[in-house]
């Protein structure tokens, strides 16, 4: 575990490397919890909630639940520089998304466990998942 001192000298990009593999195993593990099915429709399901799209989403669904540092991370990692957006995502999506993982990475190295899963929670709670599975 990081302080929050410590963790605020990462990069938001290198915040959001990190809190990319956060997610992406949360969104994993809910899946498997919640569909027995084969690997291959898990996969898929996964790939529609963490794309780009879902996660930018995911950002306005969390804005409103942040304390006032962790809503400074998300627009730090909303605002970083160096991003090249895929040809599938446009800018703001893509930024947004960014932003997500950026918060998720931050809060893990900061070891908010409990955290994470409530935000997570949050995300998922709106989302129409059924029609991914």
């Amino acid at each position: 575990m990081l302080t929050e001192r410590e963790a605020n000298t990462y990069s938001p990009l290198s915040l959001a490397f990190l809190g990319d593999s956060v997610y992406d195993t949360l969104v994993r593990e809910y899946l498997l919890r919640i569909a027995n099915m084969p690997v291959a429709k898990l996969h898929s399901a996964k790939v529609k909630l963490v794309c780009a799209e879902f996660q930018s989403e995911a950002y306005s669904r969390l804005e409103d639940v942040l304390d006032e540092k962790e809503l400074a991370v998300l627009k730090r990692g909303r605002n970083a520089t160096g991003n090249t957006v895929p040809k599938h995502a446009d800018a703001v999506e893509y930024r947004r998304a960014t932003a997500v993982e950026c918060l998720f990475g931050y809060l893990f190295l900061l070891g908010r466990t409990e955290r994470i899963y409530e935000l997570f929670d949050t995300i998922i709670a709106d989302a129409d998942v059924s029609a991914e599975i």
